[in-house]
């Protein structure tokens, strides 16, 4: 972490919050747990679950929700706002910068002779840039990243360590693809010849909008004829399959494990719980919510949330979900009943 601080003032209108116990002159230096943060640092209250850390934590600051409680014996400094989370968020951003691009090329970076790269773009160790490859300003390469033929990355990219980015594939600006991450790599299409399966050329893109983050070890396929499309925005988890010619809308979300067969669309601002899957040449309207491990086999024609395999309104699914533990005192009288 670099060497920061912010006084209590500057942290108010950083997070757009309210100043209600403590003095604005302190200095804060770092962020932490409630149970572990020291006096110089600040933590924050937002799940009730950890309510009880309050009179005991030992923070320069604390940032709670408006109308809080502040226990009697707090030493802390309180901020008041309407999201202490995100408050936090700003605050941690702030003393946890996203790193700066040094511009400099390691000794085993392999770059071809073709390849338009930005002064401003670092490359580190054993990075491989194939014939065709653009690069644009202040972009980070990880160690070990396998840049293929005719690849285009916008500027204030930070490629992870191992990203393999397949021929063709197009990210924006600002996209951040974490370790292991494989864009581009073939789609699962075949034809069944009646003896065998005829492997189908995927002559598609992966294209990559503008401040998309890519999970680690997570897999998007390029499309079979047309592009797969991750749109601006989106945020995805951790080992994560996305099919051919799928299309995810901008501000979608989707948690680790989700799997999304092809030429699937997914609306904007979704969200899928973690193991999700969606089976192919479906829609998701706008604003949908997938719980996890849900199932979705038919197109979700509205926004709002679907549970349960398969994936039904989880309303309908609570109700089943409570009958379950019935089930066998329900069968028991049903059989009397046919006695």
């Amino acid at each position: 972490m670099a060497n920061l601080s912010l006084r209590i003032d500057d942290i108010i209108h950083l997070v757009s919050g309210e100043l209600v116990q403590g003095e604005g002159d302190k200095r804060i230096d770092g962020v932490q747990t409630l149970a572990k943060a020291s006096g110089s640092q600040a933590s924050f209250l937002s799940n009730m679950k950890y309510k009880n850390e309050l009179s005991c934590s030992q923070a320069g600051l604390v940032l709670m929700s408006e109308g809080s409680i502040i226990p009697d014996d707090a030493s802390y400094a309180v901020i008041q706002m309407s999201n202490p989370y995100l408050g936090f968020t700003m605050l941690q951003r702030f003393f946890y910068p996203a790193p700066i691009s040094s511009g400099h090329h390691h000794a085993t970076a392999v770059v071809d002779v073709s390849a338009k790269i930005s002064e401003s773009v670092q490359l580190d160790a054993h990075v491989c840039i194939a014939e065709g490859v653009e690069i644009g300003s202040g972009t980070i390469i990880g160690a070990g990243c396998v840049i293929a033929k005719d690849v285009f990355i916008g500027s204030d990219c930070l490629i992870h360590p191992r990203v393999v980015l397949e021929k063709g594939t197009v990210l924006g600006n600002r996209v951040i693809i974490q370790p292991g991450a494989v864009l581009g790599a073939d789609g699962f299409g075949f034809a069944w010849t009646g003896d065998e399966y005829l492997k189908i050329p995927q002559v598609g893109r992966v294209v990559i909008e503008d401040d998309v983050e890519i999970g680690a070890n997570t897999c998007i396929d390029r499309g079979a004829i047309e592009d797969t499309v991750i749109r601006s925005g989106v945020k995805l988890d951790n080992l994560i399959q996305i099919g051919h010619n799928v299309e995810v809308g901008e501000k979608t979300v989707l948690a680790g494990q989700v799997g999304i067969s092809g030429s699937t669309v997914i609306g904007e601002k979704c969200q899928l719980g973690g193991q999700a899957g969606v089976a192919g040449h479906l829609t998701l309207a706008d604003g949908c919510v997938v719980g996890a491990k849900a199932g979705v086999i038919g197109d979700i024609t509205e926004a709002g949330m679907v549970s349960g395999f398969p994936a039904v309104p989880h309303r309908h699914w609570l109700k089943a979900s409570a009958l379950f533990d019935r089930l066998p005192t329900i069968w028991n009288k049903i059989k009397r009943l046919s006695e």
